[in-house]
């Protein structure tokens, strides 16, 4: 198969699942509707787009590996849902099934808290396919698109700009999985920067359909596509989780036309 690399250095990246309450969380690799909203944005679609955003969100499959683990970072932001705010109707659904309303006094009228989640210095890379291949927008189209965006890209929010492109190559294999395997680590990391547990290989997820190693650890069942009419999380998809060892950087392996 076809596959597009992609690789995501920044100081800060999010990943972001499933909202509990006050706590934006983010998962540890990527998921189908944060690549989806990434292929969209160099495309040039927008958020109106509902029809084009949920089949091209059917349409990708892909593999991530964690290059650099990083830390997690946990951001404190507070919302004006004030009569007088931008937010003016005052209301936050919690997972409790009830309505956060306005508290406190004028002071603290209508302020909501959030703790948003990142992933600091962190260096992810992503094997990427679209299936059925044979429809637009093409996987050539959305390498091109990823060369040169419409807009400027952003990983998981739009604070989380990139340090590099995020385009890494083109190669082809028998799978997502094997691509992840055959592509380099990324280079330029500082010494000691890698943890003791990434000597048995990089923590990586695959389609279950690409099947597992003797190093597998567990079923990953991601709450990973989004709604676009409704902007909400819905799906649960299995991946396989487990480690690859690819090669050093410098070493060959992607194909980078």
């Amino acid at each position: 198969m076809d596959v597009l690399l992609l690789r995501f250095d920044a100081p800060l990246m999010s990943f972001g699942g499933v909202v509990v309450d006050q706590h934006n969380k983010t998962d540890p690799l990527p998921y189908r509707a944060m690549l989806t909203g990434l292929l969209a944005n160099a495309l040039g679609l927008t958020r109106r787009d509902d029809a084009e955003l949920t089949a091209l969100q059917a349409r990708v499959r892909y593999a991530a590996r964690r290059d650099r683990k990083g830390s997690l970072l946990v951001d404190y932001q507070t919302v004006d849902l004030g009569a007088d705010g931008p937010m003016a109707s005052g209301l936050g659904w919690t997972s409790r099934g009830e309505i956060e309303e306005r508290k406190g006094g004028e002071a603290s009228d209508g302020t909501h808290i959030r703790h948003r989640h990142y992933l600091a210095d962190a260096i992810v890379t992503v094997a990427l396919t679209l299936d059925p291949a044979g429809v637009e927008p093409s996987l050539h189209t959305v390498s091109s698109a990823l060369r040169a965006p419409a807009r400027p890209l952003f990983l998981g929010r739009k604070c989380c700009v990139p340090s590099g492109p995020v385009w890494l190559g083109e190669t082809t294999a028998s799978s997502l999985r094997q691509a992840l395997e055959h592509t380099p680590r990324a280079g330029g990391l500082r010494p000691g920067s890698a943890s003791r547990s990434d000597e048995g290989g990089l923590q990586a997820v695959w389609p279950q359909s690409d099947g597992a190693n003797e190093n597998e650890t567990r079923l990953w069942p991601r709450v990973e596509d989004r709604d676009m009419a409704n902007a909400i999380h819905v799906g649960r998809r299995i991946h396989v989780e487990g480690r690859v060892n690819p090669p050093a950087a410098g070493a060959q392996g992607e194909d980078r036309t």
